[in-house]
């Protein structure tokens, strides 16, 4: 792109139409882009939110959960059922199933793709939940109270084994590891979710390996046969970002774009964002790679700002998530590898607990289990790198804010 090449004669195309690729298209109109936008999804569906898929879509108290969003008013082209091939960073071109797509700026917002199970691709009724499509196949399998099995016991597995106990379904959730949330949380801090399982009515396995699945059973590799009408497979989910092979741009050890702290990547005028993108963090000392919402929608508002040239905006927030899993409100903020303490308020085994992990003194991360409030205040804690009396935090009828040191 020539220097001469005024804003309103660019062209920004931003590649995937989950949340952070409709969010950075919003928020260059917001911000004054006026060049043309072009916003390539695969799916055919009009772009739409996930968190509702696991829940109200799933449960059929809803039908879809499509972005709110006036494309055509905002000026944004939507392609969508468009398969993206390739890209040519030194062409300035996008390789489509439609043909090659020029850009003079790109935009990688591809999301991650769910984790297969070897061995049960082409078995009937075996299912995954990442898109609306999955969520719409699911939908009858719940109506008919079928012995359902998942297979991983995380984020996205907690939530779909909730909706199946609340549609009436007999539930067996198997889990390699020796917990719940094993990839994401400390043992003593997923240990209390293990018992939510048995509470709502849903089995859990833990240390259990699926041999193979069968039509209509989960074969474990101890032999035990699970009655299974329907299989939902939850263990986990990667960078979507095979169309970049061959590409030049730089990936990382997940398959993950590497970007740098205004989430540019290694190749010239091309940026990524949300679950496909990991940045560094100055606030954490290390490389993040953030599969969750919040991620999606906070980013493209710095992808924003460097492509109007706002001058250098850093990427550097406290990361959050939530999850509504067995009557129960879960909210995470921060990252808590590197804390060396840890400090409980409340009982683990009650409805309402928080878990705080602090470093050198400092809140760097929680876990907020029903108290919401304890996360909205220990979010603001993090972010201004507060000093905490860990005496005080463990307090729970005091308010978060008032236990600094």
């Amino acid at each position: 792109m020539s220097e001469q090449t005024t804003t309103s004669q660019r062209r920004v195309v931003v590649v995937g139409a989950g949340m952070a690729g409709v969010q950075t298209a919003v928020a260059l109109r917001e911000q004054g882009f006026t060049g043309t936008i072009t916003l390539i999804g695969a799916e055919p569906h009009q772009p739409y939110d996930r968190p509702p898929l696991s829940k109200a879509v799933l449960l059929g108290k809803a039908e879809d959960s499509a972005f709110d969003v006036d494309f055509e008013g905002l000026g944004i082209e939507l392609v969508l059922g468009r398969e993206v091939l390739g890209v040519r960073p030194a062409d300035h071109e996008l390789d489509t199933e439609a043909g090659p797509v020029p850009y003079d700026v790109l935009v990688v917002a591809t999301g991650a793709e769910p984790i297969r199970l070897p061995g049960a691709e082409g078995v009937p009724g075996v299912h995954l939940l990442r898109t609306l499509d999955d969520a719409e196949r699911l939908r009858p399998v719940l109506a008919r109270q079928h012995d359902i099995v998942v297979v991983g016991a995380g984020w996205i597995g907690a939530e779909f084994a909730t909706a199946a106990r609340e549609a009436g379904c007999a539930v067996t959730v198997v889990e390699a590891a020796d917990r719940p949330l094993a990839g994401a949380l400390p043992a003593e801090v997923a240990a209390p979710m293990a018992a939510w399982y048995a509470d709502s009515g849903a089995e859990l396995r833990t240390h259990a390996r699926v041999d193979r699945v069968e039509p209509g059973v989960v074969v474990l590799d101890d032999g035990t046969r699970l009655p299974a009408g329907a299989v939902v497979v939850g263990i986990g989910a990667r960078p979507a970002t095979g169309w970049l092979a061959g590409s030049g741009i730089e990936l990382g050890a997940h398959g993950e774009v590497v970007a740098d702290e205004r989430l540019r990547t290694s190749a010239p005028d091309v940026y990524a964002v949300g679950d496909c993108a990991s940045f560094p963090s100055g606030r954490y000392g290390e490389r993040l790679l953030v599969h969750h919402w919040d991620n999606a929608l906070q980013g493209p508002r710095t992808v924003a700002a460097d492509i109007v040239g706002e001058g250098p905006v850093v990427y550097d927030p406290v990361p959050y998530f939530w999850s509504e899993q067995f009557g129960r409100f879960v909210q995470y903020a921060g990252h808590h590898a590197s804390a060396d303490r840890t400090v409980w308020r409340g009982d683990p085994a009650g409805p309402a607990w928080t878990v705080c992990w602090l470093r050198e003194g400092r809140l760097v991360a929680l876990l907020a289990v029903g108290r919401p409030r304890d996360l909205a205040q220990g979010r603001r804690l993090i972010e201004a790198g507060v000093h905490m009396d860990p005496e005080l935090l463990a307090d729970p009828a005091r308010p978060l804010k008032a236990a600094t040191a």
